[in-house]
């Protein structure tokens, strides 16, 4: 059995989904029959995991100086598949497998540090491995469905997922270890390409990044509502 990371604390309440709208909000209806609005922590276009009458999961959580009750978390975008479109999520259950090694090519780093900007670099990247040697890694949550267990990124046109790419690709040309990590956060994606029909300059720099050396992987997560199941290695279509 997959070994399970980041449980949700507290515990997730399922509902239905009403709709979404002002891309950070989400009204719901609760199973025991509150309406509520509450934060949507995606800023993509969620083709195929906002659908009106969506099963999905919501975590309550009461601060002082919140303005919404919680946050939405999970949707079943299909009889018995999961997606967590709460997009931050990525990186947390990417840093945990990593410490325990889970991430076989990237496993045996001592260290992971995460947001490490580089010396002469315009952005922050998600994590550098080091000793021995180092590894920029970048993550990509991914849960856009285009078909039969296909899997693509990004869902909208991503100017800083370009971006990555190029200064990615420009640390492979150099002769450093430079690694694109797509981190599939739907149960029911089982390889993963570039969406070419939604943002064909993103698909380009990925090819051209693979010609100059930078490493694409994908890994598969399999949200539930008691939290993260990180499966294997998934196929990346370039």
């Amino acid at each position: 059995m997959a070994e399970t990371l980041l449980a949700f604390e507290p515990s997730l309440l399922s509902g239905v989904l009403i709709k979404r709208y002002k891309r950070f909000l989400a009204d719901v209806r609760l199973d025991d029959g509150r309406e509520m609005t509450v934060h949507c922590p995606n800023t993509g276009s969620m083709t195929g995991c906002a659908a009106p009458g969506s099963r999905v999961w919501v975590r309550l959580e009461s601060k002082v100086g919140r303005k919404l009750p919680g946050s939405w978390e999970l949707v079943e975008t299909q009889p018995g598949q999961l997606a967590c479109i709460h997009s931050a999520r990525a990186n947390k259950v990417v840093a945990a497998a990593l410490a325990r090694g889970l991430i076989a090519p990237l496993a045996g780093y001592a260290t992971a540090r995460p947001e490490v900007r580089l010396p002469g670099g315009q952005s922050r990247f998600d994590f550098l491995l080091s000793d021995p040697d180092e590894c920029v890694v970048e993550v990509k949550s991914v849960t856009l469905v285009v078909g039969e267990g296909v899997g693509a990124f990004p869902d909208a046109v991503s100017l800083r997922g370009q971006k990555h790419l190029r200064e990615l690709t420009e640390l492979a040309a150099k002769g450093r270890r430079a690694c694109l990590l797509f981190c599939v956060m739907h149960s029911g994606i089982e390889r993963v390409r570039a969406a070419s029909e939604i943002d064909p300059e993103y698909a380009q720099l990925l090819r051209q990044a693979v010609d100059q050396g930078v490493e694409v992987i994908a890994w598969a997560v399999t949200p539930t509502p008691e939290g993260f199941q990180v499966g294997g290695q998934v196929p990346v279509i370039v």
